[in-house]
């Protein structure tokens, strides 16, 4: 990787104080509260849906990142949504998928439903 100011990688130098955080925050999310077993379960189809997977993530505040707060999100942009979407891919792509399917089914929401569709 090429080095950038002060030891500092290239893709580091891009990015923006809160994007670093949030990639952060993704990663230690992935080497912390993923264990290998669920991913030796997906793989063997003994799982399904993992269920505590998504519910951690969402305790973790890491879904639907780029909706409003009011909804529950945080309100970031799509480049913020990818470097989650990047660290918590590594663990394998069946963990990404499932990340990204609030994201999927709450766009058609977040810009199609009125006000009371969102609040039901």
């Amino acid at each position: 990787m090429f080095e950038g100011k002060a030891g500092e990688e290239m893709s580091d130098a891009i990015l923006t104080e809160g994007q670093r955080s949030l990639r952060d925050e993704a990663r230690a999310f992935a080497r912390e509260q993923v264990v290998p077993q669920l991913l030796l379960d997906l793989d063997a189809d003994k799982v399904r849906y993992p269920r505590e997977y998504v519910h951690a993530l969402a305790k973790h505040r890491l879904l639907g990142l780029r909706f409003s707060q009011e909804w529950g999100g945080r309100g970031l942009d799509w480049s913020h949504e990818v470097l989650a979407l990047e660290e918590i891919g590594v663990l394998g792509s069946s963990l990404a998928c499932l990340f990204s399917l609030p994201s999927i089914v709450g766009e058609a929401i977040h810009v199609f439903c009125s006000r009371e569709q969102k609040e039901r």
